[in-house]
């Protein structure tokens, strides 16, 4: 009788939660305890943009201080790429840009809102053979890490709507063969659903 009550139990909670409720929160724990990938963004601004607003996006010169040598337009790729599915009016820069060339492209193209990034630091740890033949040092082994700056720019008025940093840390569960601009996509697709506030 008491397997019974237990049984309904778990049946009736279990049927209180979707499936893929319970799989995105073991994935956050997973992430949370250092296991998979995790992210952190900091948004200066709650600002909402609307699903017609017309992104540019661009990436500095800034090339990352530490051991990692990323592409160079790798932070506006993936934005382009997690962008595009919620603002079907966005265009990246072939290339890095400075800050004044940038905004004069997005007013040339005739964007509302330029998005301007920067790999501010990134971290590649030693994470295959390969590496650790190249390296052999014990204080490089571990998960990746990087940090990326972003600035959202109303070109018209130059005016600062919002500024993020995303920290970026590997799991142990995933941390061979990764790179640091390995992790970015997921938190910039994030960033772009908390711009046109939604949540999936």
């Amino acid at each position: 009788m008491r397997s019974l009550i237990l049984l309904l139990a778990i049946l009736g909670l279990v049927g209180c939660m979707k499936v893929s409720d319970m799989a995105d929160g073991t994935r956050e724990q997973l992430s949370d305890a250092g296991l998979l990938d995790h992210s952190d963004t900091r948004r200066a601004s709650p600002w909402r943009l609307q699903a017609d607003s017309f992104i540019f996006i661009a990436q500095g010169h800034f090339v990352p201080p530490g051991s990692a040598y990323p592409r160079p337009n790798v932070v506006a790729e993936e934005a382009f790429n997690g962008f595009v599915e919620y603002f079907p009016m966005v265009r990246r820069a072939k290339g890095p840009l400075g800050l004044e060339e940038a905004m004069g492209e997005a007013r040339s193209f005739g964007a509302h809102y330029l998005l301007y990034a920067r790999f501010a630091s990134a971290d590649d740890r030693i994470g295959t053979v390969v590496e650790w033949e190249d390296q052999e040092a014990l204080d490089r082994l571990g998960r990746d890490r990087g940090v990326i700056q972003l600035m959202l720019i109303e070109t018209n008025t130059r005016y600062l709507v919002d500024t993020a940093r995303i920290r970026n840390r590997g799991g142990f569960l995933t941390m061979h063969d990764n790179k640091p601009e390995d992790q970015i996509a997921a938190p910039l697709q994030e960033y772009a659903r908390s711009l046109i506030g939604v949540s999936r």
